[in-house]
């Protein structure tokens, strides 16, 4: 396959030693390869660099640039274009093909950033339809930058971006092929990890500033869920049945109720914040 020397990676990491040498493995094809560290005290920066990648060590001052835009703009990538991964996430190798044939356009391209299709592993087996996460993952340093939103004493989410896209001054393109999450954890952590998020978005839904800055950020499919009464059983239709995530048999049903249970969580600590009986710090 041709070598993708137009294109950098960089992988976010933090105590990713069980997973990231199979990651790092998956882009073997790319010549510029960067791990961003958080200070992982585990084998992450010892398995990182025996995979030849470069190690850049973060650690989060408690202000923005949080972790993805600090990495965009320090991690000195050899190349404009930057493909951006979570430790558990690796391009296919369709996607690989397709970002190796996208070389020479991308040299002259005026896309600002590629949006790509996540492949989802829940509960050890990957999701082949139902409800299909997409991220803003190829971008072009100088044209896409991830917004600092007012939410450092919002609980949840610290040293990494929220849930929402990074804004692009230029068109955004979309790709075929998928990029793979590999989410090997069990469960358990998939409804911790979860429980934390929606502390976060409950925290912005009683700020309004900071509620309509963030929907200005979601896709139109996330815009339309955020507005719609009724929002978890909505979901649970919609990827279940409208998205035919039955076909994935059981985990389809537990990934779909899993998500739809998620919007009822935020839905919940809203209206507990909103009736003053809980303090959030």
């Amino acid at each position: 396959m041709t070598r993708i020397s137009t294109i950098s990676v960089i992988v976010l990491t933090k105590n990713e030693e069980a997973g990231l040498g199979n990651t790092l493995e998956r882009l073997k094809h790319f010549d510029d390869v960067i791990v961003v560290d958080s200070l992982s005290d585990d084998r992450t920066v010892e398995i990182a660099t025996s995979h030849g990648a470069r190690v850049v060590d973060f650690a989060w001052n408690g202000q923005y640039p949080k972790k993805k835009q600090w990495a965009l703009e320090n991690a000195g990538t050899k190349n404009k274009w930057v493909l951006l991964l979570d430790a558990d996430e690796f391009p296919s190798g369709s996607l690989v093909k397709e970002l190796a044939e996208l070389q020479p356009v991308l040299e002259s391209a005026a896309e600002g950033a590629y949006d790509i299709n996540l492949l989802y592993r829940f509960a050890g087996k990957y999701l082949r339809y139902g409800h299909v996460v997409t991220k803003r993952s190829l971008l072009h340093v100088e044209r896409a930058r991830f917004p600092v939103i007012d939410d450092l004493g919002a609980p949840g989410i610290r040293e990494v971006e929220g849930h929402y896209q990074p804004e692009v001054l230029a068109p955004i393109g979309k790709l075929g092929n998928r990029i793979v999450h590999d989410d090997r954890d069990p469960v358990s952590s998939w409804f911790a990890r979860h429980n934390r998020y929606s502390d976060w978005e409950a925290h912005l839904r009683m700020n309004e500033e900071l509620r309509k800055d963030i929907a200005s950020k979601r896709t139109l499919k996330g815009k339309f869920f955020d507005a719609v009464p009724f929002k978890p059983a909505l979901f649970f239709g919609y990827a279940y049945i409208a998205r035919a995530g039955f076909l994935d048999g059981r985990a389809g049903f537990d990934y779909a109720t899993a998500l739809a249970t998620y919007y009822w969580q935020i839905g919940v600590k809203t209206r507990e914040l909103s009736r003053g009986t809980v303090h959030v710090s």
